[in-house]
């Protein structure tokens, strides 16, 4: 192990400041344990702008010289939109700033961080390991996901807090019924599989469907067990063919990476068995429910104590109020990254146990923000039901941390619980993405805390997309205006 660590200490990245002592350390540790040459192969990734696993897959034998100097990778993969297609400027000669560095598609630097090491137990002698991306010259990228949440915990602690999540996380498992691998069905995006249901569904927590599907459940689960993921429970959903996998409370950066790999492992499992696993919110299949992704949240002080326990029944504890207080106020500005999908706003309905305006309640499954709290429990949090499962993990992350840290900073007053969560005045969330992004564009929050070059970032990746979606005539203008006109 001395001389692995010899070897990572004099490399570049070690003394440019980018990989820690400890990280040194556990690097070399790392390759010592990987002499017995059961793992073949590092897939070294990295999560995009989309949460979408990136990289390049090394041989073991070659990954001390990614923990001595990176491994470079094309700066345009941080540039594309979800047909991966680039939607920035880089031929230009005009842009300025950390653009500037991705001119010509060139390369930026992937630094590894050896805590993310997985070995991966439906490929057992392949394995995982996370990166950051940064500048060619070892700056950082104002809008990278992993160093973005970075930032906004670190914000966080600076006030002496620090956020715990736990994750409801829900998805559908459908059988594969043909592959899309004609060339004609080729293209940015391709177009998707052929499906059919697993299970006919609207029997929610049935145990006769949960013993049906219980095969691929437990596929799923003991998957996610081997990769530590800590998994509390695995549920039959509304819809047919749709999952809930919970997960215990960790903190934000340690959960967003969990998503990640949750969401990898599901997809690449599912594929291996004729199985297509989908996060998005609402597929265009027959009779199908929408997907959430709710999120759990508490604030801990210094010591350890939860923030949020309140003080009397019916009553909220100081940091609680301002929490959800700032959790509204920059809901439809945080949309962007809660909800960053065409598709994502098209769940948010009344009466579909999902949200469709700004408002909390206690323990309400229609309000936006659910309040389950009771003097002396130490699990007292809220739950906002707000995103797609489409979201990138650390940019949700971190819009849920800003937003509450702005509340407590301005100390906001919440205001009363809703009871009726469809039938009042509350503000509507946004209807559209188009809707989110001017609601971003007009906000601060996310200027002010994180940069002009990650709101910049933000405002033109989602407009390409949309832009893209306005250029599709749909099936609903084909029927409505083909036949009359």
């Amino acid at each position: 192990m001395t001389s692995y660590l010899e070897s990572i200490s004099s490399g570049r990245l070690a003394q440019s400041g980018l990989l820690t002592a400890e990280a040194q350390r556990t690097a070399a540790n790392l390759l010592a344990q990987l002499e017995d040459g059961k793992v073949e192969t590092v897939r070294v990734v990295f999560a995009d702008q989309h949460g979408l696993l990136r990289g390049k897959t090394i041989t073991a034998s070659a990954l001390g010289s990614i923990f001595r100097s990176g491994m470079n990778l094309p700066s345009t993969l941080l540039l594309k939109d979800t047909s991966n297609r680039t939607v920035f400027p880089i031929w230009d000669g005009k842009t300025s700033g950390v653009m500037e560095t991705m001119a010509g598609a060139g390369d930026m630097l992937a630094v590894p961080d050896p805590d993310t090491f997985r070995v991966l137990p439906w490929s057992p002698h392949s394995a995982w390991l996370f990166c950051d991306p940064y500048t060619r010259d070892g700056n950082p990228l104002p809008f990278a996901p992993r160093p973005t949440l970075r930032r906004a915990v670190s914000q966080l602690a600076d006030e002496g807090c620090k956020l715990t999540v736990g994750l409801e996380v829900e998805f559908h498992v459908f059988a594969r019924t043909q592959d899309t691998i004609a060339h004609s069905q080729a293209g940015m995006p391709g177009q998707p599989p052929a499906t059919a249901l697993l299970d006919q569904g609207y029997q929610y927590l049935a145990d006769m469907n949960y013993d049906r599907l219980e095969p691929v459940m437990d596929l799923l689960r003991r998957h996610a067990q081997a990769l530590g993921l800590p998994v509390r429970s695995t549920e039959v959903e509304m819809g047919p063919s749709q999952f809930e996998f919970t997960f215990e409370p960790a903190d934000a950066l340690t959960h967003a990476d969990n998503m990640i790999m949750f969401r990898t492992m599901v997809k690449e499992v599912c594929a291996r068995e004729g199985m297509h696993a989908t996060f998005m919110c609402r597929p265009k299949v027959e009779n199908s429910a929408s997907s959430g992704w709710h999120l759990h949240q508490s604030l801990c002080d210094a010591s350890g104590a939860n923030l949020f326990i309140p003080p009397a029944p019916g009553e909220l504890s100081k940091h609680a109020g301002h929490w959800i207080a700032g959790l509204l106020a920059h809901a439809s500005e945080s949309c962007l990254l809660t909800t960053p999908t065409v598709n994502g706003y098209k769940r948010y309905q009344p009466f579909q146990l999902a949200p469709d305006r700004i408002e909390w309640g206690y323990d309400n499954r229609g309000a936006m923000v659910r309040a389950l709290m009771t003097p002396g429990d130490k699990a007292s949090r809220v739950e906002n039901r707000v995103a797609e499962p489409a979201a990138n993990p650390y940019f949700y992350f971190a819009s849920q941390i800003l937003s509450g840290l702005s509340g407590l900073k301005q100390q906001l007053i919440a205001p009363e619980p809703v009871e009726n969560p469809y039938d009042n005045d509350a503000h509507a969330l946004p209807p559209s993405l188009i809707a989110a992004i001017e609601a971003f564009e007009t906000g601060t929050l996310f200027r002010d805390t994180l940069g002009p070059d990650f709101a910049d970032y933000m405002s033109v990746l989602k407009r390409a997309e949309w832009k893209r979606y306005l250029s599709i005539v749909t099936e609903w203008e084909q029927h409505e205006y083909f036949g009359i006109y």
